[in-house]
């Protein structure tokens, strides 16, 4: 998470959070969201961070950190504003799946913001379960859980 690669993923995704958000999750939202975890969570062997680039420039990443013994979290999945609708946060998810697999979980979780319906779709159509109520009002719920098994995995 320090190194300079990541630094425009997190620049952006803290524009992006205080866009969507504003204050709806406190005064320090996105930069509270964004240092909630420290950064060794997402260093080997129970975590790992993914940076896609593309001419020298970070286009697309993301994460997972250790959530139990056979589960991990992805976080930060992200895609630069410039090169979305290119199938980049597919690749990312499935690099991550295939890496959390042959690091032996069986399981992935997630959860996305009610603002970001993108993303919720995305994680609906690549095989993710939904963990809410598909028809209850998306800002009612404050943050939208999805669940992937991945004993089928090829890796697994």
């Amino acid at each position: 998470m320090h190194d300079p690669r990541v630094r425009p993923l997190l620049d952006e995704l803290a524009v992006e959070y205080d866009t969507r958000y504003g204050d709806l999750f406190g005064r320090e939202g996105a930069a509270e969201e964004l240092n909630r975890y420290p950064a060794e969570e997402f260093s080997g062997p129970d975590g790992a961070l993914l940076v896609i680039q593309e001419n020298g420039e970070s286009i697309a990443g993301g994460a997972f950190r250790r959530y139990d013994d056979a589960t991990a979290e992805l976080k930060r999945i992200w895609t630069h504003s410039a090169h979305r609708r290119r199938g980049l946060a597919r690749v990312v998810l499935a690099e991550l799946e295939a890496l959390a697999a042959r690091r032996g979980y069986t399981r992935l979780y997630l959860t996305t913001g009610p603002r970001q319906p993108e993303a919720k779709y995305l994680y609906l159509a690549t095989g993710y379960e939904p963990q809410f109520d598909l028809d209850a009002d998306p800002e009612t719920i404050k943050f939208l859980a999805f669940t992937k098994d991945l004993s089928g995995h090829p890796q697994n």
